[in-house]
């Protein structure tokens, strides 16, 4: 398996402002560098690199000149809507057709979906429903631009506990993407759910967990039995790319990804 790195981490998680009034053009996208990001990236002794929707726009040309500099190929594009609200379901899938289309014209070969928005007043009947027709309907999006769709549950969401992904997933078409740290601060058990639902992963993406401070960390720095998801990871015969992706890091984004690099590396992973 080759081993690849989420720039999150280069300025966390934020959204294009234009969302506020339009649906159809808020778009996942990090604050940061993302020059400085992919040579941090490529520095460490990782292969590939995965970004958010907003970041490839944002890049056009450009990324591909980074990618040539840095000699990172692009394993991901991350995406997602709320797909509970039926009268704008519409209008979040023409923006992620938007994005899959630049995702396929940079070379990846993965789109990373997140979703299942939460309501203000609670969850309503069928919500789970809602979100499996959006996911199936960007499985279908995805495979007419030639990438793997992939779910990814998600702290925020409607599908935190472990029940909840095995519900979606039990329900839907679109493949499988275990996010270590999230899927055990929802409640799960992240090998369990990996040898559960082995032959639908088609992507993973690896952090470690402070269970009691509820912080995201380097992996071997946290408390999860990291060896054990990856001996699941083994198990299902997934032979693709571990991304490891970590939200925020109080320090040099490049020492954290230099230290999970390590990690890995101790255990044999990440031929580059």
């Amino acid at each position: 398996m080759r081993l690849g790195y989420h720039t999150i981490t280069w300025g966390g998680l934020t959204a294009t402002a234009e969302g506020v009034t339009s649906v159809r053009d808020l778009r996942y996208r990090v604050a940061g560098d993302m020059s400085r990001a992919l040579h941090d990236i490529a520095a460490a002794g990782y292969a590939g690199v995965e970004l958010f929707e907003g970041n490839v726009l944002e890049l056009g040309d450009d990324l591909r000149r980074l990618l040539d500099e840095t000699g990172l190929e692009l394993v991901g594009v991350y995406t997602g809507a709320g797909f509970v609200f039926d009268d704008v379901r519409g209008e979040e899938l023409a923006r992620i057709a938007v994005s899959a289309d630049a995702a396929a014209r940079a070379g990846a070969s993965q789109l990373v979906v997140g979703g299942g928005s939460p309501r203000a007043a609670g969850p309503h009947a069928g919500d789970l429903d809602r979100l499996v027709t959006g996911l199936d309907a960007v499985t279908d999006l995805a495979a007419e631009r030639g990438l793997t769709a992939c779910f990814h549950p998600h702290l925020g969401t409607i599908v935190e506990a472990p029940d909840a992904v095995d519900a979606v997933l039990d329900r839907s078409r679109i493949g499988f993407c275990p996010d270590t740290a999230h899927l055990a601060a929802g409640g799960g058990d992240p090998a369990a759910l990996v040898r559960r639902h082995g032959d639908r992963v088609r992507h993973v993406h690896l952090k470690d967990l402070d269970r009691a401070s509820g912080a995201f960390r380097p992996l071997g720095t946290g408390d999860l039995d990291l060896d054990d998801v990856l001996a699941a990871v083994r198990e299902t015969g997934y032979d693709d790319w571990l991304v490891v992706e970590l939200d925020s890091f109080d320090g040099d984004p490049a020492e954290a990804a230099r230290t999970s690099r390590a990690w890995l590396a101790d255990r044999g992973f990440g031929a580059t």
